[in-house]
């Protein structure tokens, strides 16, 4: 092959200098093979970059399923006293379940059994105290029992509740579904007799029942009498009767017709029709009714006016004025009991507007008819065994209250 020829004379430099000469001894051609050989061979020998990544990663190995079993069983790495401090708090916990379920178990069993020995409409309420239930089964003695009855019959009324805690209870029976009965060593409670149900029961709506002291209830309302709606008061005295009972004795019962007389039953000297002070008032202004009024002898016998007073006045209405303003005569005039007066004289009632058909009704009335309508009385039953007694009777806002307490008490036998 023929070689190339390869001219040697190099350009001049722009500057006007001379070109630099090759320096003599060496090949050019050696260089240029220098040059052409190092980037050849880089690049044939340079390496994959997929096989450079294919030899940094790690060779396959089976999967290791034995790394989780270190974080589930860390537990097992815990201290002896600590798992025995779990399994500890985990048994007294079934244990205080089972003491529980025990507890409402016996407290169900109980409401039942006096449900069906006390008649009632509802199973009471039974509260059992004292933890841990199942060591006093075990000891067959209760700390103590809460009871609460609501809605008891007691004759003509009823009782809203009835609440009692018994204490130091002797349990006759081998576990929570053996009991067959209890000796209860003391007890105490309270009987509530609210104004709602006596309201309800014994006033028909009518007549509403309040606290008048500390012993004593008011009864206030209306009363429908020969046609009309009279407003009715009475007082009603609340008594212990005998141990178990209560009663009421009622007075000081009154008959409001409108604002001209009240009527109250009775024979005494407070008894009877008698006018009201604003009725006597305006009577004593009017001439008319004056007059007529000084004509009954009756009347004026009772009031202690002479007659010479009397013939005065009914000749001279200055006079007439001047005696019946008198403060004396209208003390008087309200304290005549006009059933007397109507017996001789009925027309006087109608001038003073009163009529006389509703007088015969009123006198019809006997104080114990009237009275029957406030009164009331219940009486505790009387437990098979042991002594139960009412300690104190008291009158507050929601109703009548006694104090109850019981000793040696049988239940369930």
């Amino acid at each position: 092959m023929r070689t190339p020829h390869i001219p040697t004379h190099q350009p001049a430099q722009s500057d006007g200098r001379p070109p630099d000469r090759v320096p003599s001894g060496r090949n050019p051609y050696d260089e240029l093979a220098a040059l052409a050989d190092n980037p050849l061979e880089e690049f044939l020998t340079e390496e994959d970059p997929a096989d450079r990544r294919d030899d940094a990663e790690e060779p396959w190995s089976p999967p290791n399923h034995r790394r989780g079993s270190r974080r589930r069983n860390r537990a097992t790495g815990l201290p002896t006293l600590v798992r025995l401090l779990v399994w500890v708090l985990t048994f007294a916990a079934l244990l205080v379940l089972a003491d529980r379920w025990a507890l409402l178990y016996a407290e169900h069993k109980a409401a039942q059994r006096l449900k069906d020995s006390m008649h009632l409409a509802a199973a009471p309420e039974v509260s059992i105290g004292g933890f841990p239930f199942l060591t006093q089964l075990v000891n067959r003695r209760l700390d103590s029992v809460r009871v609460t009855v609501p809605d008891i019959p007691a004759q003509r009324v009823t009782l809203t509740q009835v609440t009692a805690t018994a204490d130091d209870i002797r349990i006759d029976g081998d576990g929570p579904t053996t009991v067959r009965g209890a000796l209860v060593r003391q007890m105490h409670g309270q009987v509530l007799l609210s104004f709602a149900d006596m309201n309800r029961e014994l006033g028909a709506s009518q007549v509403a029942f309040t606290a008048q002291g500390p012993g004593r209830v008011r009864a206030h309302g209306t009363l429908r009498i020969a046609g009309r709606d009279l407003s009715v008061q009475a007082d009603a005295r609340i008594r212990l009767d005998g141990e178990r009972g209560i009663a009421t004795s009622v007075d000081g019962i009154r008959l409001d017709i409108d604002d001209l007389a009240t009527y109250r039953p009775g024979t005494g000297p407070a008894e009877g029709l008698h006018l009201t002070p604003g009725s006597a008032r305006r009577l004593t202004r009017e001439a008319e009714q004056a007059k007529a009024l000084l004509s009954i002898p009756a009347v004026v016998h009772r009031l202690g006016v002479p007659d010479s007073a009397v013939s005065t006045a009914l000749h001279d209405e200055d006079k007439l004025h001047q005696l019946t303003g008198a403060p004396r005569f209208l003390h008087g005039l309200t304290r005549i009991n006009l059933v007397d007066v109507a017996v001789a004289h009925p027309a006087f009632l109608k001038r003073l507007g009163l009529d006389p058909s509703l007088l015969t009704t009123l006198t019809k009335l006997t104080r114990p008819q009237i009275a029957d309508r406030f009164s009331f009385a219940f009486k505790l039953p009387k437990p098979p065994g042991g002594a139960l007694r009412l300690q104190s009777v008291t009158v507050d806002k929601d109703g009548i209250r006694a104090d109850v307490s019981g000793t040696g008490l049988l239940l369930g036998h």
